[in-house]
């Protein structure tokens, strides 16, 4: 009896060629996801440049204010005012004394370390001569934000409504697109540095200043909301 031969068809070999459309759509993918985010980060990056270079920097021509508002700024590690803080509160006690206001708010909590930024400048402004009375310290505020709502919601307890807002000059963008937000009248003043700033630090607080604001105009403004 004659055996059946039996034909066996020789195995079929996958290529790697199927699999490389879809390891090319993966890096498409990829790249595709690269570019918009490098294009968001561009357009929010020149968004920030643009905000501080049209940031308002008041919203009224008038000379006298029921107070000036200065922005807290962080202590050295034993407590005492930093060149930046003291320069914004002496830039505070000249326009008192020119009487552009008749009292000061302080501005600012322990954001940065364990001093309250507005009791030392409160100690300062009154080593200066600005009597105690004429002095309010607003002590719980961690940012820029809360630095003018709750600066805001003083004035409103006390019945004032209008306020010039000292700070350093690289600041003062940013707090002018926070302060156009508030039922207040404002405007910005910079304080005169107490020590000369290299190009450098101005290019580092630029750049720094840059950031905030985009960081500010895609989500702290959104997510960080204040009621005076």
């Amino acid at each position: 009896m004659a055996s059946r031969q039996t034909s066996r068809k020789p195995p079929v070999r996958r290529s790697g060629s199927s699999r490389t459309p879809t390891r090319r759509k993966r890096r498409n993918w990829r790249a595709r996801a690269l570019l918009c985010g490098a294009v968001a980060v561009g357009a929010l990056l020149a968004a920030g440049v643009l905000a501080r270079l049209l940031a308002p920097a008041g919203n009224t021509s008038r000379n006298r204010f029921d107070a000036i508002i200065v922005l807290g700024n962080p202590a050295d590690s034993d407590g005492n005012p930093t060149p930046e803080q003291l320069a914004r509160v002496t830039e505070a006690v000249r326009e008192y004394e020119r009487g552009v206001a008749p009292r000061l708010i302080l501005s600012g909590g322990a954001a940065h370390n364990q001093f309250v930024e507005a009791r030392v400048m409160a100690r300062t402004a009154e080593a200066q001569g600005v009597p105690a009375s004429a002095i309010y310290a607003e002590p719980k505020a961690m940012d820029t934000i809360q630095n003018a709502c709750y600066s805001a919601r003083i004035m409103k307890t006390q019945g004032w409504h209008s306020a010039e807002v000292i700070s350093s000059a690289g600041h003062l963008a940013r707090a002018g697109l926070i302060f156009n937000r508030l039922p207040l009248e404002w405007r910005t003043h910079a304080a005169k540095p107490v020590e000369p700033e290299s190009a450098a630090y101005l290019g580092a607080v630029e750049a720094v200043e840059t950031l905030k604001t985009m960081r500010y105009l895609a989500w702290t403004r959104w997510t960080e909301r204040c009621e005076p």
